[in-house]
């Protein structure tokens, strides 16, 4: 299959969070299946500095790279609100260029791009998929412009889509529930390719930090926004932990003065001496946390899926996790505890996990048979299967 994904941003743009991780790792296991994979995606500063392991050359449509199979395509950048970027090349390339595949996928909601690119899908008869990534119903802010969105742009785009690929049980409900149709709504989790800690060096992520070997070590990554509920973790911490324990907070601010809340949440709660804040950490670094870890906590308010849960348990971590979390389902009396998003709740789990060694030996146990499902071997070849179905229905309407 010839398969053009889209979406606002892509490797090497690591800070824009999970979804770069997740469109690139799909997009690579699919091209190891055989099939033809591009990525067209928005140049979000490639000159500004130079990429470790990946070469970018010059093309007629701004930058091109190649990786492991995927081509990725980066249409010059002339203006960008927020998270919206403006891209006058995207027209020409759709023009000259989406005729060359099967179907297109797109990732997310509430850019230029889905519509602008659906529009010329429509009018050349290529089929599309929408995986709306947790944005389908609105969340955190800007609630006026995600509905006026809705209401125009989005009107015909998410009419006239094949498929549409929810990545949790509890996405898959929020579609339902906004009367998409149910036949055309598939259920897909996201993938981890996280390292074991077998594979990592133990020891230098509390050296660096200065974390003593004997006590626990709770971390939290994510992106520091109001509705990932490490205010409330801090809290909790607090109250289980008072003396000994450390707290890593680990992630890019998302937004402008939410780290100096944090930072004063942890100085009321008298703890400010044993949490971290580490700000954004990639690869190696992050590999190195998750072996020092002892649990890992998303406490989050909402989370279409959570795709740092699943890294933490492919490393063998227990998990806590709020109910508010899509990958509850998968965590819950596995590898893991659910808990309301409340400070007691979440404190009580924390105290649990610490204190009864049996229970933690047994999630610590189960986190492979969690991990094992989330492969991205397996769901790419999920994903193979629903393209496949979207290209036969197709061929049956021509």
């Amino acid at each position: 299959m010839r398969v053009l994904k889209t979406v606002q941003s892509y490797y090497p743009f690591q800070d824009r969070g999970g979804p770069v991780f997740k469109v690139r790792a799909l997009a690579r296991n699919l091209a190891h299946r055989g099939h033809r994979i591009s990525v067209l995606t928005a140049d979000l500063g490639l000159r500004t500095r130079s990429w470790d392991n990946l070469h970018i050359e010059a093309c007629q449509w701004g930058w091109r790279a190649e990786e492991d199979g995927v081509e990725a395509i980066y249409l010059p950048t002339f203006g960008s609100y927020r998270a919206v970027t403006f891209n006058p090349g995207l027209a020409k390339f759709c023009g000259a260029s989406l005729q060359q595949y099967d179907l297109v996928h797109f990732y997310g909601l509430y850019d230029l791009f889905g519509p602008a690119v659906s529009y010329f899908c429509r009018r050349s008869g290529v089929p599309y998929v929408i995986e709306p990534m947790g944005m389908y119903r609105p969340i955190d802010r800007s609630f006026r412009l995600k509905r006026f969105w809705h209401e125009s742009l989005g009107k015909s785009y998410v009419r006239h889509a094949a498929q549409f690929v929810a990545t949790s049980e509890m996405e898959r409900q929020d579609l339902l529930d906004d009367g998409l149709p149910a036949e055309k709504i598939v259920l897909r989790y996201n993938g981890v390719d996280a390292p074991s800690p077998a594979n990592q060096e133990r020891g230098s992520f509390r050296s660096k930090w200065a974390i003593p070997s004997g006590e626990p070590l709770i971390t939290f990554l994510s992106r520091l926004i109001p509705r990932k509920g490490a205010d409330i973790l801090i809290e909790a911490f607090a109250k289980v932990c008072p003396q000994r324990g450390t707290l890593v907070i680990a992630g890019p601010e998302g937004e402008a003065g939410y780290t100096t809340y944090l930072k004063k949440c942890a100085e009321e709660n008298r703890v400010a001496n044993r949490v971290i804040f580490t700000g954004p950490i990639y690869d190696s670094e992050k590999a190195s946390m998750f072996a020092d870890s002892d649990l890992f906590v998303l406490a989050s308010r909402y989370e279409n899926f959570a795709n740092v849960v699943a890294e933490a348990v492919a490393c063998d971590i227990p998990v806590v996790v709020s109910n508010m979390c899509g990958i509850h389902s998968l965590i819950e009396g596995r590898a893991g505890l659910v808990v309301p998003v409340d400070r007691d709740s979440l404190a009580a789990a924390l105290d649990e996990l610490i204190v009864d060694k049996a229970l933690y030996a047994r999630f610590k146990a189960g986190c492979r048979g969690v991990a094992d499902e989330l492969t991205w071997g397996t769901l790419s070849g999920q994903m193979e299967n629903y393209y496949s179905d979207v290209l036969s229905h197709h061929h049956r309407l021509q």
